[in-house]
């Protein structure tokens, strides 16, 4: 698996989590990279991405709770989540991206990581 998602868990409303990504294999070194997530029932979708230069964007639900960073010396991706609310609740991913979708071309997902709000 190229990219490797952690740091979810359960948390109560109002917590924090961080998550990471890491490309071990520096597969997408230099590419914009995002997070997405996944609930039950429910389509993909755009969390945050970053560029390669630090330039973010956020889907509107999660601006100001959720930043996303990158350590490029490490190929490490992060995505810190605070004030989490139940509607967080998913499964999330990280993957290249162009804007706010994935790379056509990527196709390894991975497990994911798996982050449950409750009240």
């Amino acid at each position: 698996v190229q990219l490797q998602a952690s740091g979810g868990g359960l948390v109560q409303t109002g917590g924090s989590l961080t998550l990471s990504c890491i490309d071990a294999g520096r597969t997408f070194s230099g590419y914009s990279m995002g997070w997405f997530r996944q609930a039950p029932g429910k389509e993909r979708e755009f969390v945050a991405y970053i560029w390669a230069g630090g330039t973010r964007d956020y889907r509107d639900s999660v601006k100001g709770r959720f930043t996303i960073s990158r350590d490029n010396a490490d190929n490490t991706l992060f995505l810190q989540m605070k004030s989490l609310k139940e509607d967080d609740t998913a499964r999330y991913y990280c993957a290249p991206t162009v804007g706010r979708d994935p790379r056509p071309d990527f196709r390894s997902w991975g497990q994911g990581t798996q982050v449950t709000v409750s009240s």
